[in-house]
């Protein structure tokens, strides 16, 4: 019995043709998936359509260039931030808006953003700066005054707390140390900052 030298490698099932909102949801997490491991210097549109499992020419019949296809990825991906739960005191409910915002802060959709914010230059980063500021930064602050005006109506906050210089502290915090310091925000160093910095500075003056 003679055999044959070369063996037929096995068949594989062809993928499944993917077409409209199933594709496009594909190449946007292919997008932040890209983000967030080679960041945005290394993030190309050939890359994506690798990771999506789909031709570049699928990609760029969608998104005539890598800052329209990022900036929609992020506006699909960022986590919403819509609510705080009411836990009966100030402390309380800022943990749970702290952790919140770190979870987002480390998901994809946060790792990706934070390159953008990182690695952009200021031309770059330009067509961001609305997405970041109505996606991110705003629902954060917004929320961050709902527990400060519940505190002020349980008088555990001074009156005068509500202001932007306060309501900054948080993010600020956040971002800079998690730039600058490598901080992950685990729950020890969230408690530590809302009880050794952020009740300090809500706390009503003794008389």
């Amino acid at each position: 019995m003679v055999t044959s030298r070369w063996t037929a490698a096995p068949s594989r099932a062809p993928s499944p043709r993917r077409r409209g909102a199933v594709l496009e949801r594909a190449i946007l997490d292919a997008t932040l998936e890209q983000l967030g491991t080679v960041g945005w210097n290394g993030l190309t549109m050939e890359g994506v359509a690798a990771g999506a499992q789909t031709g570049k020419a699928a990609v760029y019949r969608r998104w005539p260039s890598k800052e329209a296809l990022v900036a929609d990825a992020l506006r699909a991906g960022l986590p919403r931030l819509d609510a705080v739960p009411d836990l009966g005191s100030v402390r309380e409910d800022l943990v749970a808006l702290c952790r919140g915002a770190r979870d987002a802060m480390f998901s994809r959709p946060g790792f990706a953003l934070r390159s953008i914010i990182h690695e952009c230059d200021p031309v770059e980063g330009e067509r961001f700066h609305a997405l970041i500021i109505e996606g991110v930064v705003e629902p954060t602050v917004r929320l961050l005054r709902e527990v400060v005006e519940r505190g002020i109506e349980r008088g555990e906050v001074r009156p005068d707390a509500g202001n932007a210089y306060v309501l900054d502290v948080i993010p600020a915090m956040m971002m800079y140390r998690s730039k600058m310091c490598g901080c992950e925000w685990n729950d020890d160093d969230l408690d530590e900052m809302i009880d050794r910095l952020m009740l300090p500075l809500l706390r009503p003056v003794a008389s």
